[in-house]
């Protein structure tokens, strides 16, 4: 039998777990929410739009059966067909979850989460929390979910280094607007503002503005 270590290889696929508690409620059936897993596996494997014979592969679905669902997602403005360029300056065609996770948001904002703690049940709001606004905006533009690192990197950038939220939601407007979707870039573009001595968005908007 092999150990858990073993199979480490293959991966995890990462979904917040508001999602996971809310998605009933966004209207979503649980064989649409299966093919929606498969397609962040995909995405978190660089697979970014895997076919209908690729998922249902990985379910007990027919091909035919996982087309219809894909369609229906599109349709209601679960999903949608982007272009992006590649490194090569290559058009590809990609699928994107933005539309569900602004649904999401949106739900959230409508709601509370309702999470346990050791004093009983607790509503939590999340837009209070600094780190996961952040990740929202950052999976949001970069169409996946964040890996726990890079989660982490973004706290780092609160905690550690002290940039201001709104300084860092400019930076990565900025790498969205370069077309690069990565984090090393966004921090590249922090330290260059930090040794700037730009420090506020005010500072920012200015020397982006004056350039």
């Amino acid at each position: 039998m092999k150990s858990f270590f073993n199979y480490r290889s293959f991966g995890f696929t990462t979904l917040t777990n508001a999602l996971l508690a809310s998605y009933s409620k966004l209207g979503l059936s649980d064989s649409a929410f299966l093919v929606i897993i498969q397609l962040e596996s995909f995405a978190q494997d660089k697979n970014l739009l895997p076919s209908e014979n690729e998922i249902a592969a990985r379910t007990n679905m027919t091909p035919g059966a996982v087309s219809t669902l894909l369609q229906n997602l599109l349709e209601n403005d679960y999903l949608e067909l982007v272009q992006n360029r590649d490194e090569q300056g290559l058009i590809n065609n990609e699928y994107s979850l933005e539309p569900l996770y602004i649904k999401l948001d949106q739900y959230l904002q409508d709601h509370y989460i309702e999470t346990k703690t050791n004093s009983g049940k607790q509503e939590i709001d999340t837009s209070t929390n600094p780190v996961n606004e952040l990740a929202r905006q950052f999976e949001i533009e970069f169409g996946r979910l964040l890996s726990p690192i890079e989660r982490e990197e973004i706290s780092a950038w609160l905690t550690v280094d002290h940039y201001d939220p709104e300084v860092i939601k400019l930076a990565l407007r900025e790498a969205i607007l370069s077309q690069v979707y990565n984090f090393k870039y966004v921090d590249r573009i922090l330290l260059n503002w930090q040794k700037m001595g730009l420090k506020t968005p005010n500072d920012v908007t200015t020397y982006l503005g004056d350039r």
